[in-house]
C-alpha cells in the first residue's frame, strides 16, 4: 500500500434497455429523472453549457453526494465527478482521487439501447477502497432494474421519493426472509400484496445469491393499486449481528406526495417490526 493515490479501482456495469437513447438519457442526465428511479437528487448549482454544473444526490440520514457534471454529450454520454466519497465511509478525501462515472448510451434496432455504466478512481490499495467498490456495485446494480422497470411502466414520468432506512437485529440471511416473508414477495413474477398494496413482484435477490451481492439481498415490487409505485428493498449485513434495511420507493401520480407525507414514518415502523426468526 502507498500514500499516493495511484492504485486503480473500477466497476462497470451493462445494461440493455427497452427505451430510445433519448428517453434513457432524460432519465439518467436530469435531476428528475435520477430521482425516479435511483435517489432524491437536485441540482444545487448550474452553468451555461451544463458542464460544471452540480447534482446533489441524497443517500438518507443527512448524507448526500454532490456530483459534477465533467462530461456532456447528449444523447450519447455523460460523465460526473464525486470528490467528497471516501468521507461517506470516515475516510480522507484527499487520499484518494474523485470518482468518475461514466454513462454511454448505444443506440439498438427496435427502440432498445444498451447502457454501460464505468466508474473508476485512484486509491492508496487501503482495504476499505476495495471494499467500498465492491459494496457500491453490488449495491447500485439493483438500480438498473429500478431503471428497466421505470422506462417500461412509466416512461416521461416523474416520481415523488419515499426514503426510509432502520437498523434491525439478526443475521442478514434471515432479516432478508423475514422480509420477503412480510412482503409476501416469494419469486418474481407472482402478485404482491402488502400494507394494502397490490401489485406484482419484479424481482427477488437474496444475499449471497446468484442475483444478490456479498452481504446484499434486494426485493424490487411494482404496485397498481391503489397507486402506481416501485418500492426497492435493500438489505446489507451491517455486522455486530445487525442489518441496514432501506426502502428506496417511487410514487407516481397526483397524490404521491400526500401519500408520502403519510406513509414513511408508517413504512418506518413496519421495517423495524419485522419479525426475525433466531
Amino acid at each position: 500500500m502507498t500514500t499516493t493515490p495511484n492504485v486503480p479501482l473500477r466497476g462497470e456495469l451493462t445494461f440493455t434497455l427497452p427505451a430510445s437513447a433519448e428517453r434513457v438519457w432524460e432519465a439518467i442526465a436530469t435531476a428528475e429523472g435520477i430521482s425516479s428511479w435511483f435517489l432524491p437528487t437536485e441540482t444545487i448549482e448550474t452553468r451555461d453549457g451544463v458542464v460544471g454544473s452540480v447534482l446533489r444526490m441524497h443517500m438518507g440520514e443527512g448524507s448526500f453526494s454532490d456530483a459534477t457534471i465533467t462530461g456532456w454529450d447528449a444523447p450519447r454520454r455523460l460523465v460526473y465527478s464525486e470528490p467528497g466519497w471516501a468521507s461517506l465511509t470516515g475516510h480522507d478525501d484527499a487520499a484518494v482521487t474523485p470518482m468518475v462515472t461514466e454513462f454511454l448510451i448505444e443506440a439498438q434496432s427496435g427502440g432498445t439501447c444498451v447502457l454501460r455504466v464505468v466508474t473508476s478512481a485512484f486509491g492508496t490499495g487501503a482495504e476499505w477502497e476495495h471494499e467500498f467498490f465492491d459494496h457500491m456495485m453490488d449495491s447500485w446494480a439493483p438500480f438498473f432494474d429500478n431503471l428497466r422497470l421505470f422506462l417500461t411502466h412509466f416512461p416521461g414520468q416523474h416520481a415523488t421519493s419515499l426514503s426510509v432506512a432502520a437498523v434491525v437485529p439478526g443475521e442478514v440471511s434471515k432479516v432478508y426472509d423475514a422480509l420477503v416473508g412480510a412482503l409476501g414477495a416469494n419469486a418474481a413474477g407472482k402478485p404482491f400484496d402488502a400494507r394494502g398494496l397490490s401489485g406484482v413482484v419484479e424481482r427477488v435477490a437474496e444475499p449471497d445469491g446468484p442475483q444478490g451481492g456479498e452481504g446484499f439481498g434486494s426485493v424490487l415490487v411494482r404496485t397498481t393499486e391503489p397507486l402506481a409505485s416501485m418500492l426497492g428493498f435493500l438489505v446489507h449485513d451491517k455486522g455486530d449481528g445487525l442489518a441496514d434495511v432501506w426502502l428506496e420507493g417511487y410514487l407516481f401520480g397526483p397524490d404521491a406526495p400526500k401519500v408520502v407525507d403519510r406513509e414513511k414514518s408508517a413504512w418506518t415502523a413496519w421495517i423495524e417490526s419485522l419479525a426475525v426468526t433466531a
